[in-house]
């Protein structure tokens, strides 16, 4: 990528890079949901795959996420459509005075459990060691096969966590 850019083939404003959301089971650090898309963009139009892979696979009770996630569309679909009893996502706030007006955005201003919250901490030590153990860098370079290579290394991350508890 830098030789593109330093030969003026890749205009260096518009660089981008492979992205892995990923869901983690907090207590064994195991990816249940993973959507792999390109960077830099917001976080929240991969949730819902990424939720629904997550649910399929383990059927959470509670969601623990970052202000990235919070959104009424994304609390919505994990407790109607998903059947999630509890979404844990702080507020990002927002120029509106007042709480907001969605239902469940409404329910986390009034009662966010911040003793519950401390958890998703997990999600960032499971990335920590995922890259500990496979490293930063892909070695893929085409779009479509970097791709492949978030989603295998996820599966890689699950199975060394697995051989590990055996």
């Amino acid at each position: 990528m830098h030789f593109q850019r330093r030969c003026g083939r890749i205009d260096s404003t518009h660089a981008s890079w492979p992205k892995l959301t990923a869901v983690f089971h907090t207590a064994s650090q195991l990816i249940v949901g993973a959507v792999a898309a390109r960077g830099p963009s917001q976080d929240s139009p991969d949730f819902p795959a990424a939720m629904r892979q997550a649910a399929a696979n383990l059927g959470p009770r509670r969601i623990l996420a970052d202000k990235g996630y919070d959104a009424e569309h994304n609390h919505a679909l994990c407790r109607r459509e998903l059947g999630i009893r509890s979404t844990v996502i702080p507020l990002n706030p927002r120029n509106a005075p007042g709480p907001p007006k969605g239902r469940y955005r409404r329910m986390m201003h009034d009662r966010f459990p911040n003793r519950q919250y401390r958890h998703r901490a997990q999600a960032e030590s499971g990335f920590s060691r995922h890259k500990r153990r496979l490293g930063s860098a892909l070695t893929a370079r085409t779009e479509p096969n970097q791709f492949k290579e978030l989603l295998i290394r996820t599966l890689t991350h699950n199975i060394m966590i697995l051989a590990d508890a055996a």
